[in-house]
C-alpha cells in the first residue's frame, strides 16, 4: 500500500478528558517503506501500540496470541493474499480484529474485500488524516458488541424502502460494477445512475461504498459469484 502523508490530528483528541487506554494496531504489508511510514505515523498517536508484519502468513502465525485491535491489510500481498487472510480469520470465527483492507479504489476490489469479511476498505493512495479518521471509527466500532453493528431487520427494512430502479443500481454496485457499466445494463445515462446511487445511499443512511456493502450484506443481499 502507498505510504500516507503524515497527519497531525491524534485519535482521542476530540475527547481530552478521557483516559487514554492502549489500543492495538496491526499492519500487514510487504512494502518495507510503506510499512515503516505507517508505523511512524501511528506510533506518534497517543495510546496506540503498533505491530508490523511483512506477510499474511507472519500475521496468522501470531494472531491467536494478539490482543484485540485493528488490522490493516494491504490487498496485494504476495503469497497469502489479503482475501486468504480474511478467509482464515473467518473460518476460525475470529472477531477480535476490526479488519480494514487497503487497495485499489475500484468497486470490484471493495466488494471482494467486504464479501471476504473486511469491516472496511480504504482506497490507495490515501492520506494520513483519512487513515486516522478510519482508525477512530474502527476503535469506536470495536467498543460495541461484535454482533450489534446494525440489526439485520433494520437493514432489510431500509433496503425494502428502495425504489425498483434504486434496487437495480444497488444490485449492480454489490456485483462490483461501475456506474458506467450499470448505466449500460439498464439503458440509462451515467448521470442518472449517479442520481439513483446518491438517493439510495441517503435512504440506506450510508456515507460510502463500504458502509453500503455492510448494510446490503447484513440484509442478505450478496453478489452473484
Amino acid at each position: 500500500m502507498a505510504a500516507p502523508a503524515t497527519g497531525t490530528r491524534r485519535p482521542g483528541q476530540h475527547r481530552p478528558d478521557s483516559v487514554i487506554q492502549t489500543k492495538h494496531v496491526y499492519i500487514v504489508d510487504d512494502d518495507n517503506d510503506a510499512r515503516a511510514a505507517l508505523e511512524l505515523l501511528l506510533s506518534r498517536q497517543p495510546g496506540l501500540e503498533v505491530r508490523c508484519f511483512d506477510s499474511g502468513d507472519a500475521f496468522l502465525a501470531w494472531s491467536a496470541g494478539l490482543p484485540r485491535g485493528v488490522l490493516l491489510l494491504a490487498s496485494n500481498l504476495p503469497g497469502m493474499h489479503a482475501l486468504d487472510v480474511l478467509a482464515q480469520l473467518h473460518a476460525a470465527g475470529e472477531r477480535r480484529f476490526v479488519r480494514i483492507v487497503a487497495g485499489r479504489g475500484t468497486i470490484a476490489t471493495a466488494v471482494q474485500a467486504m464479501k471476504a469479511g473486511a469491516d472496511d476498505f480504504i482506497a490507495t493512495p490515501y492520506d494520513g488524516e483519512t487513515l486516522l479518521n478510519m482508525f477512530d471509527e474502527a476503535f469506536d466500532r470495536q467498543q460495541q458488541d461484535d454482533t450489534a453493528a446494525v440489526p439485520a431487520p433494520r437493514d432489510c427494512t431500509r433496503v425494502a424502502a428502495l425504489s425498483p430502479r434504486e434496487r437495480d443500481v444497488l444490485d449492480g454496485l454489490i456485483a462490483g460494477c461501475s456506474n458506467k457499466v450499470i448505466a449500460y445494463r439498464l439503458a440509462l445515462s451515467p448521470r442518472t445512475i449517479e442520481i439513483y446511487r446518491a438517493n439510495l445511499m441517503t435512504k440506506l443512511g450510508v456515507r460510502n461504498l463500504p458502509e453500503l456493502l455492510r448494510v446490503a450484506f447484513a440484509a442478505g443481499i450478496m453478489p452473484i459469484a
